[in-house]
Formats: structure tokens, sequence, C-alpha cells
């Protein structure tokens, strides 16, 4: 997804969103969960109140083949989520803070439904919500709906959802609904580009679900919502290790000392593309950089919008990845290295300097022809000074 910026004017606000903004807010009169840090926290989106207007009704068809409407879930509480079902950056971060969301809740979370509507007018298929939702270990977890080009089409204007294919790329509003038990809308929520703020935006969707629900009850987390702080290129870093035969101690380690190339990846590319053989490039390059004198790679998980960090271990196990590999569980790394999508590649410097990124996958020859040139060109500029 390529970044972009869309005014949508909804319930009489004008919001400037995009699809993988990371530092705007979505202009809430306060935090929904009390928390007065929230307010101060630029990737944090603590809401915009919708006055309880009708919800427009709908019916699509859900990951299984089966028609569902809006109109159906009366009676509770709905997380409605527009999401792109190719997306490789700000929809997972959405479908993971609902999910924690209704997790928070404990037994209460039973009177919520969580609802995905597709934003990717290329990718509309039952197939196509069925994968993300395989990818993303949702298929049991909420309706993903979808339908015909003019269908989907036409809930997006109902909910002034902007779509926008630009050079092949999908954009869209990152719009996340709270919606009532009497099918009212109460909240917008405009998902920001941070995986550390992913379990906050949880937490504050969790406390204005309670507020709907008999009782109140109890939200299983009391956490800061105050901005959190980043782990970037030159801070020391230790991460649990999932897999790697450099990997001593069960940690892998980042930050300044030795220079090296950080490859940001998540389970849920499978869904995209050929997750297997891309990391297995991984082991070729590892085997260059060696023989090379180039800097080596580190594997970094974006588990903070994975279903569990045991899941990824299950699922790498087989994979024979002769790279470390650590687990990012909290996102701060990922925003440390200010990822914006997934695959992410920054090469660093000894000293924590950011010598290159790149976004997506490259071929061998490519990726080592770009780190060679990085490295020279860095040894250049110093030897100069």
């Amino acid at each position: 997804m390529a970044l972009f910026r869309v005014v949508v004017a909804l319930a009489a606000t004008c919001l400037l969103v995009g699809c993988a903004a990371s530092s705007t807010s979505g202009g809430s009169p306060g935090p929904a969960s009390g928390d007065a840090a929230a307010m101060g926290n630029p990737n944090l989106d603590t809401g915009t109140s919708l006055g309880g207007v009708a919800a427009p009704d709908f019916r699509l068809t859900n990951q299984f083949g089966q028609d569902k409407s809006l109109s159906q879930l009366h009676g509770n509480v709905v997380l409605l989520g527009f999401e792109d079902s190719q997306c490789t950056t700000v929809c997972p971060l959405t479908t993971q803070s609902m999910v924690w969301a209704k997790q928070l809740l404990g037994p209460a979370g039973d009177q919520v439904r969580l609802l995905g509507v597709d934003a990717n007018p290329s990718a509309t298929s039952v197939a196509d919500v069925l994968s993300y939702s395989r990818a993303h270990g949702m298929v049991n977890q909420w309706d993903f709906l979808t339908g015909s080009p003019a269908q989907l089409k036409a809930v997006w204007q109902a909910y002034h959802i902007a779509v926008q294919v630009e050079q092949g790329q999908i954009d869209h509003t990152p719009a996340l609904f709270v919606i009532d038990q009497h099918g009212r809308e109460q909240k917008l929520y405009l998902t920001q580009m941070a995986y550390s703020s992913v379990f906050q935006a949880a937490e504050v969707l969790a406390q204005e679900v309670s507020s709907l629900l008999p009782g109140h009850p109890r939200v299983a987390s009391k956490q800061s919502l105050a901005a959190v702080a980043v782990q970037d290129p030159r801070a020391h870093v230790t991460l649990p290790a999932v897999s790697g035969s450099s990997v001593t101690g069960g940690v892998v380690t980042l930050g300044p000392g030795a220079p090296r190339l950080v490859m940001f990846f998540a389970t849920w590319l499978s869904e995209v593309g050929d997750l297997r053989s891309e990391l297995a490039l991984g082991n070729a390059y590892s085997a260059w950089a060696a023989s090379s004198g180039m800097p080596g790679l580190t594997g970094v998980d974006e588990t903070a919008v994975e279903p569990s960090a045991p899941y990824v271990r299950s699922y790498l196990a087989g994979y024979g990845l002769k790279y470390p590999v650590g687990l990012d569980n909290a996102g701060q790394v990922a925003d440390g290295y200010q990822v914006q999508d997934q695959p992410w590649f920054t090469l660093v410097s000894p000293a924590g300097k950011v010598l290159w990124s790149h976004d997506g996958w490259l071929p061998l020859p490519a990726l080592e022809s770009a780190v060679k040139h990085a490295v020279v060109k860095n040894a250049a500029v110093k030897n100069a000074a």
C-alpha cells in the first residue's frame, strides 16, 4: 500500500486520514479510557463521537460464502473495520486491535461481534477474504464481508470510506466504527501506522465498548496510554529468539557495535506471496555476507500483529533458517526503525546509522547489490571526512 491522505467528511467533521499515516490522530474530545496521557500520544486515536446516528444497513457475503447483514447483529455491540483483503500495512493493526479489545472484556466479549468489510476493489472474492482471515488466525473470530464491486462501493460511500487505486496500490480510509446494540454509530477510530500502539488502541476500544454494555464490565488491562518509547537502531535491544543457527541463549540482539541488515516480516505475508521462498533467500544472503565481509542478516517477526508468539514459533519451526530471528512482541523495534510495511529491510552501520531502507522483497542479486553499494558509499563518506 502506498501512503496517501484524503479528506473525509463524516458527522460534519473533516478528518485528515490515510491508509498508513503514522502520526495523525482522530481529534477526539477526550480519551475513552479517561487517561489524559492518551491525548499526547500521536500514535493513538482516542475516537471521534458520531452522536448515535443510525448505522447504514448492508448485506454482503462472509468468508464462508454466507450472506450477512449488519441488522442481523442488532443486540450486540459491533466493531466494524474497513480492511484491504491483501493489506500489508495498516489493516493487520486494525484486525489485531479488534481481537484484543474483545479479549480484554472477558466473558462480556461474547456480546461483541467483529465485522470487516473488504476495502480492496481488486480482490473481492470469497477466497480473498477467507485467505486474509486464515493468515491472521481470524477464520472463526469474525465475519469478513465482500461482494460485487458495486455492492462494496455502496457500503464505502455509506460510511464515507475513501478507496483509491494508484499505480496498482490500494489506499483506503483506515476506519473502525463502534456500533451499539441498537445499530447506532457511537465512535469512529482511525488506525495509526504504529505497531507499539496496537494494544493501547485495543484498550481504548474495550473501554468504549464497556461503556455500552450492561453493568459496564471491567476491562482486563489498565496501562498507560502515553506514547510508547521506541527502540531505534542506536538502542541496544534484546528480543526473544525464534530460530537461527547463530542464536545463543535464546535471544537476538540488535543495536550499535556491528553492521547488520534487519529484515522485518510477519507470517501472514504468506497470503500475498511465497513466504517460505523469500525467507530462504535470507539463508543465501547470509552465506554471501559471510564470504564477502558484508553485514549479516537478522530477522525480526512483527509479533505485535501476529496471532501469538507460540504461533510464530510453530509456523517457522520447519523453515530451516540460518540467521537469527527475534520476536518484536511490543512493536517498539518496528516503530523505532520506522517500519511502514511488511516486509521491510533496514541496513544499519556499527554506530546505529540507517544506511539504506527498502519496502518489499528483492531478488537476491538486487539485495546483495543494494547492501554492497550502501556499505561502500558509507565507507567513502567516512574516509572523505
